[in-house]
């Protein structure tokens, strides 16, 4: 009961949690009822893609809801290494509506460019447009400020998703200026490009998740500062088989240390103690595994 403890999660960073998902559900929700009825009302085919984005993004706000919500319960029988994979589960789910979006909005440009496309007057579109940039310019801020103050990869993705539909909407707006202006086409081909947008994002995040949720290891950078930092401990003498795991999308390390063979069971108990507690203060891991052995430890050749 004492080790579950240690590990529940820390209140600052689940308030952290909480407030990174109610900008992105009120954010998404006001934005996809806002742009479908501009989009319904001015027949625009680059807005209506900019539409479908943004009811993906409601969708996957309530996965990330559910998916945040049990990452952070604390480990207990059924899951000793903790939940934390639920979060790249609920990144997954994300891509997948992510990857639905685009193929609607493809869809939708397509069909209206084969009918040769069709003028949209400017007016409400511009202005929804414009709104929804600025708008998800400040969810992008918000959101990533919170998601590298609480280390969270599947919060930094939202946060590229609020980027990548920044420049959706720009591409939404040039496309109705477009159609007014030079081209009945112009409206198509920028729905057209708003959907290359959406699929080259939920590409990036299916990626990252099926990483983390297939246990991908720590980077080349990360394993040397992992050595260095264990290395620098008083009293540890070599460190080797380390071995780095994602479990969600935090780290799980294990690793051994050579320790001088005549110091005190108490003393090298310290060490370990001290090695884990650096290790586990990086903000990219869970927890430390340290594994001490006598330098002169027939286990302890590479």
């Amino acid at each position: 009961m004492q080790w579950i403890r240690e590990h529940e999660p820390d209140p600052q960073r689940s308030r952290l949690f909480r407030r990174a998902l109610l900008i992105t559900l009120v954010g998404n929700l006001l934005l996809a009822v806002g742009k479908g009825a501009v989009a319904y009302y001015a027949d625009s085919v680059a807005l209506y893609a900019d539409a479908a984005n943004s009811a993906s993004d409601v969708f996957y706000s309530l996965m990330l809801v559910l998916g945040l919500w049990m990452a952070q319960q604390p480990p207990d029988l059924s899951h000793p290494q903790g939940h934390s994979r639920f979060e790249p589960l609920a990144g997954l789910m994300v891509a997948a509506a992510m990857t639905f979006a685009g193929y609607e909005a493809g869809r939708a440009a397509i069909e209206r460019f084969l009918i040769g496309g069709q003028a949209v007057a400017p007016g409400w579109p511009t202005v929804a447009l414009l709104a929804s940039a600025a708008i998800k310019a400040g969810m992008f801020v918000l959101i990533r400020r919170i998601a590298r103050s609480v280390s969270s990869p599947t919060l930094e993705a939202t946060a590229r998703d609020n980027l990548a539909d920044v420049l959706s909407s720009a591409a939404a707006f040039a496309g109705t200026l477009g159609s007014a202006y030079l081209h009945p086409l112009a409206d198509p081909l920028a729905g057209g490009l708003v959907s290359l947008w959406i699929f080259y994002a939920a590409y990036e995040v299916w990626r990252e998740n099926l990483y983390y949720l297939t246990g991908g290891g720590a980077s080349q950078e990360l394993r040397k500062q992992i050595v260095d930092i264990a290395a620098g401990v008083a009293g540890v003498e070599r460190v080797h088989q380390v071995i780095t795991e994602h479990v969600g999308p935090r780290l799980a390390v294990d690793l051994h240390v050579n320790v001088n063979g005549n110091v005190t069971l108490f003393k090298a108990h310290q060490i370990s103690d001290s090695v884990q507690a650096q290790l586990e203060a990086l903000p990219e891991i869970d927890r430390a595994y340290v594994h001490v052995e006598p330098c002169d430890s027939p286990n302890s050749s590479e």
